[in-house]
């Protein structure tokens, strides 16, 4: 009896406590990241009930708690008002006290899972179940119980396994480190990386800058190297009509390059703004940096060694040190403070754009020309494939 109802070989339980986190995994980043948050698919009530009930017995976590949460993450992404910024907090702190956090969010501030929590599920199980209130724990009772009952006391083992994996992975890993190191496929305004391009561990959460450049997509990955194991679970789910995906990342057309810039062209721009930026830093930042410091010599190279990296920061996110270091350097190369500048006048025309369609345009096309006639090869040769971009497959 001490070895439960169900005792198995050492493996096994190895096994158990494996598919029991994993699950949970599966359901916060395919019911409270995906669907919950971003609204990127629909699940149908079965498969959204089960999560549901799943996270209520593994984690106690609450729907609209988790949800508003996130969801003020993103507007307020690496500001003071970032429930759980590194950049801002440090990345000791997230990654140890992730869940604390959480709490002291929804405790100490109230009116964050109002105004971002609109949308989540108020029926009477999460009333009087599932939300904030007297039984919000007895999830968690109810699945100590169960393991002890089934494995005994290594099933206490399983259930602490179950209740820190989230903490940790989730609130810990992937907002302490997916903000702090990785790579990065675009440049958004904000630190987010991509840890591995394998999200297999933590469902595909890995790929974290890839959500940040397109947060309503249900599907993370977008290299061809990379996998996203939650859109395995999705596009399962869609084929046995358990799930619709709302909205994917878009991908890229370009027609015959060296064309007029037309209002289309401006909207496939703004559409791929990503793509668009993250092919200006490899193309035009990149190249130029390196052709300068291969050019360079002695200290001038001390100068532009270092301006490699901060080319692709976001202002907001660097101290007064590296500021100056980035001016520094920039004094030091006619070329890159050229291509710094109109790096800044391009992301200007996403503002443009929601002004006026027009007005976007005429700076697009202003944009172009300016670039074409630089004097640097790098930005001409950007600009014309910029041209190329449009809304329709060729």
């Amino acid at each position: 009896m001490l070895e439960g109802l169900m005792p198995l070989p050492w493996w096994g339980y190895i096994v158990v406590a494996f598919v029991m986190t994993h699950i949970t995994i599966v359901a916060v980043t395919i019911f409270l990241h995906r669907c919950q948050s971003h609204r990127a698919l629909e699940l149908h009530p079965i498969v959204s009930h089960f999560f549901r009930l799943w996270l209520w017995l593994s984690t106690a976590m609450v729907t609209k708690e988790w949800v508003s949460i996130h969801r003020k993450h993103h507007a307020r992404v690496e500001t003071e008002d970032d429930p759980h910024s590194p950049q801002v907090l440090g990345l000791k702190k997230v990654l140890w006290s992730g869940a604390e956090l959480y709490r002291a969010e929804y405790m100490n501030n109230p009116q964050t899972v109002e105004n971002y929590g609109e949308g989540t599920p108020d029926d009477w199980l999460e009333r009087y179940f599932y939300g904030r209130g007297k039984l919000t724990y007895l999830g968690i009772f109810i699945d100590l119980v169960i393991v002890f009952a089934l494995f005994g006391p290594l099933g206490m083992s399983i259930w602490a396994i179950q209740m820190a994996w989230i903490p940790f992975f989730g609130a810990g890993l992937i907002n302490g480190v997916g903000h702090y190191w990785g790579y990065r496929n675009f440049l958004c305004p904000d630190a987010s990386t991509n840890i591995t391009p394998w999200g297999i561990l933590i469902g595909g959460e890995e790929l974290h800058n890839n959500h940040h450049a397109f947060i309503g997509s249900a599907k993370f990955s977008i290299k061809p190297w990379e996998f996203d194991l939650g859109w395995m679970y999705i596009r399962i789910f869609s084929a046995l009509g358990l799930a619709r995906v709302k909205k994917v990342a878009p991908t890229p057309c370009t027609k015959s390059a060296n064309r007029d810039i037309d209002k289309d062209t401006v909207k496939a721009v703004f559409i791929h703004r990503m793509y668009v930026l993250a092919e200006y830093a490899k193309s035009v930042m990149e190249r130029v940096h390196r052709e300068e410091f291969d050019r360079a010599e002695g200290k001038r190279q001390q100068f532009l060694k270092p301006v490699k990296k901060l080319l692709l920061r976001p202002r907001k996110l660097m101290d007064k040190q590296q500021l100056a270091i980035l001016e520094q350097g920039l004094l030091h190369s006619r070329s890159l403070e050229t291509v710094y500048h109109f790096k800044q006048q391009l992301q200007s025309i996403w503002t443009e754009y929601n002004i006026s369609q027009e007005a976007a345009l005429k700076a697009l096309i202003d944009w172009c020309n300016s670039a074409e006639c630089s004097g640097v090869p790098a930005l001409r040769d950007f600009s014309q494939n910029l041209r190329a971009y449009s809304m329709v497959s060729p």
